[in-house]
This record gives C-alpha cells, sequence and structure tokens, in this order.
C-alpha cells in the first residue's frame, strides 16, 4: 500500500497555559521571545508492506516546508526563516497476530535523524544565527516507537478504532534532546454508504519538554487535544481519497508557545 498525504496549518496563536494571549500586551524590547507564526505545508509519503495478516512494515518518509517569523528576547523587530526539505524518517513495524480476527496488533520502530539540523534564520535582525532546535526539520536524535492498535464493529455499519504510539528520544545530539511524545486517537466511522465512508476522530498529543543546553526547556511541551471530521472516497477498490480537518478541544501548553486554530489534510491511497 503507498500513502501520500498533504497537511496544512499555520501555528500563530500566541498560547499560555490553556489561554490565548494577545501580543498587544507585550512591550518591546521584551525579556521573552515573541513569536509571530510558524506557517507549516508537509507532505507524507508512506510504503506499507504486508507478507502476511499478521506481519507488516512501514516505511514514513516527511518532507517539510516551514516558514517562522519570530520577535527575538530583546529585539524590537522580526526575525525570518523559511525552510523545506527532508524530515526524520520513521520504519515501523506491527504484529496483529493475537487473534483470528486479527483486530488488535503492537507497533514498534524508530524514527531516524535524517532531518536536518544546521538551518540559520535567512532574514531579519538574527540573520545568519541557528534557528532554534525545536523548529528545525530534524530532531538530530533516534526514537524508539512503541504502540498499540485496535478495530472493530460498533454496530451495523458502525466501526471503531484506536491507536497509541509512544517516542522516546534513546540519546541527546548537540545539546539537544526531545522531550517524550504520546499520540493517542479514537474514531468512529460509518461504512453503511458504498462510495463514501464519513469518521470522526478524537486525538490527543502529550509532548514532555525539551532537555540540553540548546533547548528552550521553558516554552516546550504540551498537551492538545483535536476533533477531527473527515471523509474517505473510494473510487475504485485499490485507489481511495481521503480529506480531514482537525480543530482544538483542549490545548495546555508550557511557558509561551504558539499552536494552530485549525489543520487541513489531503490524501491518496493506492493499495498496489
Amino acid at each position: 500500500r503507498f500513502d501520500l498525504r498533504y497537511d496544512y496549518f499555520n501555528q500563530d496563536q500566541l498560547r499560555a497555559g490553556t489561554k490565548s494571549v494577545d501580543r498587544n500586551t507585550f512591550e518591546l524590547p521584551n525579556e521573552m521571545e515573541i513569536q509571530e507564526k510558524t506557517l507549516n505545508r508537509n507532505l507524507t509519503a508512506t510504503l506499507d508492506y504486508s507478507r502476511n495478516v499478521d506481519w507488516g512494515l512501514a516505511l514514513v518518509i516527511p518532507v517539510f516546508s516551514r516558514y517562522h517569523a519570530t520577535i527575538a528576547e530583546g529585539d524590537t523587530d522580526p526575525t525570518f526563516s523559511r525552510g523545506t526539505g527532508l524530515g526524520d524518517v520513521r520504519l515501523l513495524g506491527r504484529y496483529q497476530g493475537f487473534s483470528d480476527s486479527h483486530a488488535f496488533g503492537v507497533q514498534f520502530g524508530l524514527k531516524l535523524p535524517t532531518g536536518g539540523t544546521r538551518q540559520a534564520f535567512n532574514a531579519g535582525v538574527r540573520a545568519g544565527e541557528p534557528l532554534d532546535r525545536g523548529l528545525q526539520l530534524g530532531s538530530g536524535t533516534t526514537d524508539l516507537l512503541l504502540g498499540a492498535y485496535g478495530f472493530g464493529e460498533l454496530a451495523q455499519d458502525w466501526g471503531v478504532f484506536g491507536q497509541v504510539l509512544f517516542q522516546k528520544p534513546l540519546a541527546e545530539k548537540d545539546g539537544f534532546k526531545p522531550g517524550d511524545g504520546v499520540n493517542a486517537n479514537l474514531g468512529l466511522r460509518y461504512t453503511g454508504f458504498a462510495a463514501v465512508t464519513p469518521h470522526l476522530q478524537l486525538s490527543a498529543r502529550i509532548e514532555g519538554r525539551e532537555s540540553g543546553v540548546n533547548a528552550d526547556g521553558e516554552n516546550s511541551g504540551a498537551t492538545l487535544v483535536y476533533l477531527s471530521p473527515g471523509l474517505t472516497f473510494t473510487l475504485s477498490p485499490r485507489f481511495q481519497v481521503y480529506a480531514f480537518a482537525q480543530v482544538p478541544v483542549a490545548q495546555r501548553v508550557t511557558g509561551l508557545q504558539i499552536e494552530p486554530r485549525w489543520s487541513a489534510s489531503l490524501g491518496l491511497h493506492w493499495t498496489l
């Protein structure tokens, strides 16, 4: 199976704790960095191979396009960066041979340090200085991935699915180590239509604080919950198109951070 997904999200809402913050309340220059926006346009290709009904392997290759604007600590004018390139590749295996229904499985694998970590600001007051490590295309670390998933029938024409994936960086790189992360999803889909499958998903992301001399521990780490309605269109037995939106329903960030007000994704899925 081959999947190609495009994601768009604009992180432009400044937040502290569980509340949004008005930038106009900050005097400049300020002792804190006041971020303005991070515009993300990402493309993710996934090649998924199943040798049999029990075992499978997925290769996930992200390509990021990211624009960032911020007013650094002590500055009155903004600094900008723009970067496009390969992110951190994931290799993820799975096993779902615990029962005849194969409705439950476990995942295991690695996130590899393939994304760049040397990008610099390219315009503004801080042009030429290194971009924050948390905004680089890659983290520079190898991370352990462990998870579980399940799916089944809730009622006639109604399916339910869920997944949880834990991410653990194994060591810091160049004075930076991202925090541990947990992604959890719980969803419902209606399968009574021939060519269209509506689905609704609740997603949660828990991010630990960064650590290391090049980390921003005071302004990293969050608990984020999103609601995601979407549709999958079956164009042929081997080809599907899907689209979904994502809106936040609960957010708690550490320090001062920017988060998106909404995001959107569009994807193509082939069974080869």
